[in-house]
This record gives structure tokens, C-alpha cells and sequence, in this order.
């Protein structure tokens, strides 16, 4: 009550929440649709309110100060709140309309999407995806916060206060030069990488460190001078003879040429593999579309076959 006769609205926490993620007047007001003018006089006006400075103002860059970042995660929460009564108004409604926010670890989204995003708008028509492409703990830290509704990404992650269910699991499999000795095997031993230069994406990419699991088993190189981004680039540098590395199998290209210079072979069993994992916040009012969108993933990958499998 007292918040509501000092008069802040959450118009101003929502300002002063992008301010303290933008680190810039001119972007957070860009973000709220506001001018800068506007933007600041609010943000102005709510440090008057609250009798405090929230806000160390320079002429290079904007800083939060202690009581600023403490009103910040508070305001957070409450802004998550509303969002979440208006939400869960929606979706008693309908529970499978309206917007979710659905984040996705760069090494499942381009591999995904394309398989299951005509099912989910064919299962779930008045459903609209918005869709981010964000690394693990990026994922992590908007689910948390309230900027995501759902995240898709690999096990193991910190998983607390989240709700999670799994929807897959992938087989690792081997690409290596087409010209590769190894390459005339019809399948890979972990021991026969030993010795072998491995490719690999670079840090923070859960994929990277399920690789060198797999690969700690055994002595391999890692070039020093070359860290991938995408495994699209790993592709391109083993078709080029540079080393061999892991791919998920929803990344391989079953239409490529035979004479490829690229060679893709399946490891012996038992073979090395992910979970692949849905999260969602464990007070969010849409569980019910997510175990919805989830089971439209997992149906789709039931008829995928070799490489992927429920459990």
C-alpha cells in the first residue's frame, strides 16, 4: 500500500528496469517506445519518490547505484508478477493463444525450428512463437527474469526454480575429412580419436563441453588458434581437412553428396549423446502450453528415427 500512495507506477519501474539492462538513456528509451526526455524525467521523478538516488548519471555511460540495482531486482519481480496475472487471465481463457517467448541454444534452434515449426502452427494455430537464439546461461538468466517464457537447451544446466522436462535425446556423431583414414570405417571407436586434431566450438557453448567429455577419454588436439562459432564454420573447416569434430545428429546433412568431402560416421555403443531438455519457470501460469509445445517436439522426433530418440 504504501508503493501505491507514494504513486509509482510501473510504467517507471518497467523505465528503470531497461535503463539498468540498456546502460544507455537514448536505447532504454528506444526499448520502451518513449523519447529520452520522457524516459528520464520519469526515472527523475521516481528517485523523488522513492528518496533516493537510483541512478549515477555520467556524460559517457549510465550506472546504477547499490539502492539502484536492489530497486532494479525487486522491480523485476513485480513487473514478472503483473505479467503473470495478466497471463494467467489469458490462458485460463485459452491456454494455447496468444504470444510465448521461446529461447533456444544456438546448436538445437537451426536444427529444430525447421522440423517442428510448420507442426506447432498446424497443432497450436493461434499459439505465436517469438523466437531467441541465445547461449545456455544467457538462456538461463532471461527464463529467471522473466524475459523468456520457455527455454530449449541441453542438460545438464542449473536448473533451480525451474520446472524442466526432457523431449529428446541425440546421438554424437563423427565428421571428419572425406579422405580420412578413419573415414573408411563404417563406424568410430571414442579410441580411435586419440591423437586426432578435434575441432571445437568455443567457450560457452554447452556442445563445446559435452565434447570434450566425450574426447577427455581419450589424448586428442585441440588447435590452439581456432574457436567455432557455429557449427556450420565446423562443417566448413573439416570439409577442408583442417581436423575432424562432434556433431548432434539433428545437424547432419543426410542429403549431402556421397563424394562430399565431408564424411559423417556414427560412433560404436554405447554411443555418446545429449539430452535435450525443455525449462520454464516453475510459477509460470502457462505450464499447460508448455507441456503442449513440448509434446508436439516430441512427437515430431518419435518419426525421425536413427540418431534421435524419446525416452
Amino acid at each position: 500500500m504504501k508503493a501505491i500512495t507514494k504513486g509509482i507506477s510501473l510504467r517507471s519501474l518497467g523505465y528503470l528496469v531497461s535503463l539498468a539492462e540498456e546502460r544507455h538513456f537514448g536505447r532504454a528509451a528506444d526499448r520502451c517506445f518513449v523519447s529520452q526526455p520522457t524516459l528520464s524525467a520519469q526515472v527523475k521523478k521516481l528517485e523523488e519518490q522513492l528518496g533516493g538516488q537510483l541512478v549515477e548519471r555520467t556524460q559517457r555511460r549510465v550506472m546504477m547505484t547499490t539502492l539502484g540495482s536492489e530497486v532494479v531486482e525487486r522491480a523485476r519481480r513485480v513487473l514478472q508478477g503483473v505479467e503473470e496475472i495478466v497471463t494467467l487471465t489469458e490462458s485460463r481463457q485459452d491456454p494455447l493463444a496468444g504470444e510465448l517467448r521461446l529461447g533456444l541454444i544456438p546448436t538445437v534452434a537451426p536444427y529444430l525450428l525447421p522440423r517442428v515449426a510448420a507442426v506447432l502452427k498446424k497443432r497450436l494455430p493461434r499459439l505465436r512463437l517469438m523466437l531467441l537464439e541465445l547461449q545456455t546461461e544467457e538462456l538461463l538468466q532471461q527464463l529467471r527474469q522473466g524475459s523468456l517464457d520457455m527455454a530449449i537447451l541441453a542438460r545438464p544446466f542449473a536448473d533451480e526454480g525451474l520446472t524442466s522436462e526432457d523431449l529428446y535425446q541425440e546421438d554424437f556423431l563423427v565428421a571428419l575429412p572425406g579422405d580420412h583414414k578413419l573415414a573408411r570405417q563404417e563406424h568410430i571407436s571414442i579410441a580411435d580419436l586419440d591423437d586426432q586434431t578435434v575441432l571445437l566450438l568455443a567457450e560457452g557453448h554447452c556442445l563445446r563441453d559435452q565434447a570434450l567429455e566425450v574426447c577427455g577419454r581419450v589424448s586428442v588436439r585441440e588447435p590452439q588458434d581456432f574457436r567455432a562459432t557455429s557449427l556450420e564454420t565446423l562443417r566448413q573447416m573439416v570439409a577442408a581437412g583442417i581436423g575432424m569434430t562432434l556433431l548432434p545428429a539433428l545437424a547432419i546433412d543426410e542429403d549431402a553428396s556421397p563424394e562430399s568431402s565431408l564424411a559423417v560416421r556414427p560412433f560404436n555403443a554405447p554411443r555418446p549423446n545429449r539430452m535435450i531438455t525443455a525449462a520454464w519457470r516453475g510459477t509460470s501460469a502457462r505450464t499447460a502450453t508448455m507441456h503442449q509445445v513440448g509434446e508436439v517436439i516430441r512427437d515430431t522426433m518419435r518419426e525421425l528415427g536413427e540418431g534421435v530418440s524419446i525416452v
